[in-house]
């Protein structure tokens, strides 16, 4: 599976409801596991972004569908990535002239 990071805004209403915040990231775990992704981990963040989450997925239509759906919920705004490990890297780099 890719490994995908997405860091995240509170939008207007997310900061309103900030005390929920967690609980929305039992739901986002919900969302991802029905779409066949798995949140890796959460993280709250200082500075220009507000959190960040770490998911593995099959493909990026699953993590597409993960992120419409927690988007369509209106408490944060997402910029997603595929982050590749060590060895990944490695491989892409073989294939280099």
């Amino acid at each position: 599976m890719a490994t995908y990071m997405s860091l995240w805004n509170f939008t207007d209403q997310g900061i309103r409801a900030v005390k929920d915040t967690t609980k929305r990231a039992g739901i986002l775990k919900e969302t991802a596991q029905i779409a066949g992704v798995t949140v890796k981990d959460i993280y709250w963040t200082l500075g220009t972004y507000d959190g960040l989450v770490i998911f593995e997925a099959p493909n990026e239509e699953a993590l597409a569908a993960v992120g419409l759906a927690v988007g369509a919920m209106g408490n944060v705004r997402t910029q997603t990535m595929r982050a590749f490990s060590l060895d990944e890297i490695e491989g892409v780099l073989s294939k280099l002239p």
